[in-house]
């Protein structure tokens, strides 16, 4: 009888560890979701963005059309994005694009001094921060969870119901990595 309630006892305990990593696997999984929407929210504000840069630089320098082009297909591309590794290539390509663009404003003054350019830019800076941060913020969470998924004996409750592990949102180089500066 002693045995069987050590042997109940114990099963108990099994039962609710495993409860309890599973919840907290939910948890951390639904986080990092959550996260990663918050950069996609940013993302979107950014392509918004984008368009009515454009515009703007087209009024003053109407002749660099492959810039212009540049800008547009990059960002279709990052907004046609599926996952999070197709969305850091994509932001990698805006990236550069918008880089090339700022530097043909350079080229502008009186585009430089544009109330409207400068509001633009200032909301991209802006925007680009809040994906810094969103970035930040989903990366940690990616990281818990993988950690979690792969330490054991986590790792066997993660196995039993099939969690996976996610992907980081990384840029691929230094440069591209860095917020876009714009000097005036």
């Amino acid at each position: 009888m002693t045995y069987i309630l050590i042997v109940l006892g114990i099963l108990v305990l099994v039962i609710l560890w495993v409860v309890f990593t599973f919840n907290r696997l939910v948890s951390l999984r639904n986080r990092t979701k959550e996260a990663w929407s918050d950069i996609d929210v940013q993302l979107k504000r950014r392509y918004n963005l984008i368009p009515n840069l454009v515009e703007t630089v087209k009024g003053y320098a109407g002749f660099e059309k492959e810039v212009f082009q540049k800008v547009t297909e990059a960002r279709t591309r990052a907004m046609g994005a599926s996952n999070v590794k197709e969305h850091a290539q994509a932001e990698n390509q805006l990236t550069g694009a918008l880089k090339t663009l700022f530097a043909v404003a350079e080229n502008y003054p009186d585009l430089k001094a544009s109330a409207n350019f400068l509001e633009l830019q200032r909301e991209l800076r802006d925007t680009e921060d809040k994906i810094l941060s969103a970035r930040r913020f989903y990366n940690g969470n990616v990281r818990d969870l993988n950690t979690k998924i792969e330490s054991f004996p986590d790792s066997a409750v993660a196995g039993m119901f099939n969690f996976k592990k996610m992907e980081f949102f990384e840029l691929e180089d230094e440069s591209a990595r860095a917020v876009p500066q714009v000097k005036f």
